[in-house]
């Protein structure tokens, strides 16, 4: 039976939390204390500093070789159940897909453990509540938040096969190879793929960013002495350039009105873009003088002018063709002419020379996009194909990910200090408490931030926002008590894994979602709402349970 003295002691946990949360949001939203450039700068503090090193405070403190066997089983499998209960639904249901199956495992499994569950937890039901949220936090941050990601990317590289190769076409992709400055398939920065196609009908694809290919001088327009033209192009100008005909070239051209890339074998323009200022055209698509252009007359005509572009100054530029070796040219967007008509992709060979035109879309915006709307014959690479390159995607995004490696320095230290019984010398250890210390209430601070700087607390619609809220309180905590349950979980144990199940939404599925353009209102609601929300929710709980 919970008493009066019980309950003041969790108040006293749960008040201060939301303290620092509502005195972010008053001063945004009505002391305009802060603008959202400085939210921004706090923000990204949070993220990179507080509560990496938060989370290693507190995985470096526990013992992993003290696990509790049963709370990690029941935990995992409560996630297994809902992962499998939702590929069911996404495989036989129409309403189903693997959209919805990442928002709706998102909120049923993955709550805020580290920032809302410890301090919580620890008031309800005593200290050693610390080690199982600790516990449960390592495989949050190293298996379930990777195999999220997982699911993201490989939903990700879906979209992009099937907008680059319908039908058929993609079953012969033997190999993907991925440009060192491409982090995602999210589609937040302009992809174009390129294919090369060898004799046994085998296709290599490349993946690079629009600007991943182009000079990254924005002197090069002036230094080259170009001199400008009218064009039909929206806010585009024309420019010739002579260009020695030695230089090997490679030509894309980019989504937008029509956008053209430009690399040369030239040492002073092979330098690569690798900053995350992509570049594009904005207007509208129209008609363009480029769709009159003929191919023989390209693949023929030593003088006839090609194009290519600064990316900075986002200007065009045209150049006499040198004798064609090989050239290739790759559309990175569909133009559409008035008619409606899709510029088509196609090859045509004069003589031993060979110009390749192939759709190179920019990848859609995954929320644009529709999984479930793939055409009936769409074929996929095979399985090994897919694995490494999601696997590489997954790598390169984990690799920039703070809290990666605070999870994993703080589970290996973890590992040496409770084999060896070795102490973390006192000038590491108080450097890196001083930022823990603060970490918490950074975090809950970065909370109202974001609160306060969303148009809406319920951004989804009420009917959306009623059904992530009875999936977060309701369902998530029900399937965790059927899965304690069935792993023998009992007693005070039982009733942390149920209470820990109806904390409110984690943050990193949110951002995982913003990224991929994946129901971010949802995950936002979540969020947001799922904090007022949870007070009385967890608070009932503990009632509740308390009970029994």
């Amino acid at each position: 039976m919970i008493t009066a003295e019980d309950f003041y002691k969790v108040t006293c946990a749960i008040v201060p939390l939301y303290f620092a949360m509502l005195v972010a949001y008053a001063s945004v939203k009505w002391c305009k204390i802060f603008t959202p450039e400085q939210c921004s700068g706090i923000n990204r503090f949070v993220a990179v500093f507080a509560v990496p090193v938060l989370s290693f405070h507190f995985i470096s403190q526990n013992n992993p070789y003290q696990m509790d066997t049963k709370f990690i089983l029941a935990d995992t499998f409560s996630k297994l159940l809902v992962l499998a209960l939702l590929s069911l639904w996404a495989i036989f249901f129409k309403a189903g897909g693997l959209d919805w199956l990442i928002t709706l495992f998102s909120l049923a499994t993955l709550p805020n453990t580290l920032v809302m569950g410890i301090p919580l937890l620890k008031a309800m039901y005593g200290d050693f509540t610390q080690s199982l949220m600790v516990q449960v936090v390592v495989l949050q941050c190293i298996i379930w938040y990777t195999l999220l990601l997982f699911l993201f990317e490989y939903r990700a590289a879906t979209l992009l096969i099937q907008t680059q190769f319908p039908g058929p076409t993609a079953a012969a992709i033997t190999k993907f190879e991925i440009d060192d400055d491409v982090i995602s398939l999210d589609g937040r920065n302009p992809l174009c793929t390129e294919s090369e196609t060898d004799d046994n009908g085998r296709i290599r694809v490349r993946i690079r960013r629009s600007t991943s290919s182009v000079p990254g001088s924005s002197a090069l327009s002036s230094s080259m002495g170009l001199t400008p033209r009218p064009s039909n192009l929206s806010n585009a100008e024309i420019f010739s350039i002579n260009t020695p005909h030695h230089a090997n070239h490679d030509f894309t051209l980019g989504h937008g009105d029509v956008a053209f890339g430009y690399r040369s074998a030239s040492p002073q323009f092979s330098t690569g873009y690798a900053s995350s200022d992509a570049y594009s055209l904005q207007p509208t698509p129209r008609a363009s003088t480029f769709n009159e252009m003929d191919t023989t007359t390209v693949a023929t005509t030593a003088n006839t002018p090609v194009w290519g572009r600064s990316p900075v100054a986002g200007k065009f530029s045209q150049q006499p063709s040198p004798a064609f070796s090989c050239v290739r040219m790759v559309w990175e967007s569909p133009v559409k002419c008035e008619s409606g008509d899709q510029i088509q992709q196609g090859r045509k060979e004069v003589g031993e020379k060979e110009i390749s035109f192939r759709d190179c879309t920019k990848i859609p915006m995954p929320e644009e996009a529709d999984t479930k709307a793939a055409a009936t014959n769409q074929e996929m690479p095979s399985a090994l194909v897919m694995l490494r390159l999601i696997l590489i995607m997954v790598g390169r995004k984990l690799s920039r990910n703070p809290n990666t490696y605070s999870s994993v320095l703080g589970l290996v230290w973890s590992l040496i200090s409770f084999k060896w019984d070795v102490g973390m010398p006192n000038l590491v250890k108080y450097s890196i408490k001083i930022i823990s210390d603060a970490g918490l209430g950074m975090a809950m601070f970065s909370l109202g931030l974001f609160m306060a700087l969303q148009p809406r607390i319920i951004a989804c619609g009420t009917k959306r926002a009623t059904m992530g809220m009875g999936i977060r309180f309701i369902c998530g905590p029900l399937l965790m008590s059927a899965a304690s349950v069935a792993t023998g979980l009992r007693g005070v144990k039982l009733h942390a894994a149920i209470v820990q199940a109806a904390l409110p939404q984690g943050i990193v599925p949110f951002v995982f979602a913003r990224e991929y353009g994946l129901h971010p209102d949802i995950l936002s609601t979540g969020v947001i709402f799922g904090m007022l929300v949870s007070l009385p929710v967890t608070l009932l709980y503990y009632i509740l349970l308390g009970l029994y």
